[in-house]
């Protein structure tokens, strides 16, 4: 790549982010400032929440206490994993509300599957924790709003996992367009592809002794267990998931919302389906949404759970040319169709993202890269009125302030769910 643009303003995070990453896992970084600033946090959920204690204990001053799951067997190979690489005394337990108990624990990170994002956060804040909960940010748009109102009532710090906002490759990049390299920037397309096979179809079977189902159902109406939903294609039924598009969509679509500097769409449509395999599954593996903003700007998704091959993450287009992220951390920057200048790859942002998370809940500066609830909360939305609009077979119009659905009831039904009676999250 050629002529390579300076960053600005992001040095400061990328190097300590940098620093982290260093450490191994158990070590501890600056001890007397770690000690004063010491924070415990729990886990809940050990899929992605593995990947994540492990990026939260090898920050400076952070005991990762308790690896939280219904499944005490994952939790328990969540505590091995870890103290495989240094970090000791991580306890696993099946129920996460024991660590909410907990006074000295500090902070929450939510990475269960996403019937249970927004209940968890809301009963952690109402604890006074605060909250590092994964993408997408709510199950529904309701509960989104619900999590908004308890972090400013509690006054708590919540952050989503959209962490390629903290990819300082990533922010270099952003900062360009906002500089105008390409000019006017009116268009943003992003894609996902994976191969993922076919679920099949469940049957009925017993509840595995290790497993609190109850407790994993959670807020959700009660259903029946059977032997293909857990642990992880429940991401492919409503009840508890939101698709590919909120499973992976959103942190495209984040990263589209943020280059083109747009909030609410006015009108969103979709296309899709199951193409691929006849069996459970609910949401689609073929789907493109299109999203129209105020000032003429606009943003497509175009998601393939099924076939690998396919484009890249994101790419912005303005009057004077394109700029392309990749999916590794790097871009390309083009001028009238010919390769101008780019960076390679660089971090996604994991370390950085947990970095700033941890600054803010030690009284910090704010969470500096809009990843804060309200703001993130935006992007999740996108995902919802996509599915919506899948769903219903119908374009949506939108309200420009709050991307709230216009004259459609039958739409509106959506915005919120039902609940298991007692289970219902309030503020």
């Amino acid at each position: 790549m050629t002529r390579p643009i300076h960053r600005r303003g992001f040095l400061n995070r990328a190097v300590l982010g940098g620093a982290a990453a260093g450490l191994s896992l158990g070590s501890s970084r600056g001890s007397a400032s770690a000690a004063e600033n010491r924070m415990v946090v729990a886990v809940l959920g050990t899929s992605r929440g593995r990947a994540l204690a492990a990026g939260f204990a090898r920050q400076a001053g952070v005991e990762v206490r308790y690896l939280c799951d219904p499944d005490l067997e994952r939790g328990e190979a969540a505590a091995a994993f870890l103290a495989e690489r240094g970090v000791e005394g991580c306890r696993a337990i099946a129920d996460f509300r024991r660590a909410l108990d907990d006074s000295a624990v500090d902070a929450v990170v939510v990475a269960t599957p996403n019937h249970w994002h927004a209940p968890a956060t809301i009963m952690a804040c109402s604890a006074g924790k605060h909250v590092y909960v994964e993408k997408p940010g709510s199950h529904n748009p309701h509960e989104g709003d619900l999590m908004v109102r308890a972090a400013r009532k509690h006054g708590r710090v919540v952050q989503m996992g959209n962490q390629r906002r903290s990819g300082p490759v990533y922010q270099e990049a952003i900062e360009m367009l906002r500089n105008g390299a390409i000019g006017e920037v009116y268009l943003a397309r992003s894609w996902y592809n994976a191969s993922r096979t076919s679920i099949g179809r469940g049957r009925p079977a017993p509840v595995p002794p290790n497993l609190d189902y109850d407790l994993w159902q959670g807020p959700a109406p009660r259903t029946p267990y059977l032997d293909n939903r857990v642990p992880y294609n429940w991401h492919w039924f409503w009840h508890w998931g939101n698709g590919e598009l909120g499973n992976n969509g959103v942190h495209a679509l984040d990263a589209c919302r943020w280059g083109l500097g747009v909030d609410f769409p006015v009108r969103v449509t979709s296309s899709g389906g199951r193409y691929w395999f006849d069996d459970d599954q609910e949401t689609p593996d073929s789907h493109v949404v299109a999203f129209e903003f105020p000032g003429g700007k606009q943003i497509v998704w175009d998601g393939m759970s099924c076939n690998r091959k396919g484009c890249g993450f994101v790419t912005f287009y303005g009057s004077g040319g394109s700029l392309a992220l990749d999916g590794t951390g790097g871009y390309v920057l083009y001028n009238e169709g010919v390769e101008e200048s780019g960076r390679d790859k660089g971090p996604l942002g994991d370390d950085e993202h947990i970095a700033d998370f941890l600054a803010a809940c030690r009284g910090g500066d704010p969470l500096s890269v809009s990843a804060e609830i309200e703001d993130a909360q935006r992007s999740t939305l996108l995902c919802h009125l996509g599915n919506i609009a899948h769903r219903t077979g119908r374009t949506l119009n939108c309200r420009p302030e709050d991307g709230r659905i216009l004259s459609d009831d039958g739409a509106m039904a959506y915005w919120r769910r039902d609940y298991e009676p007692g289970w219902e999250p309030t503020v």
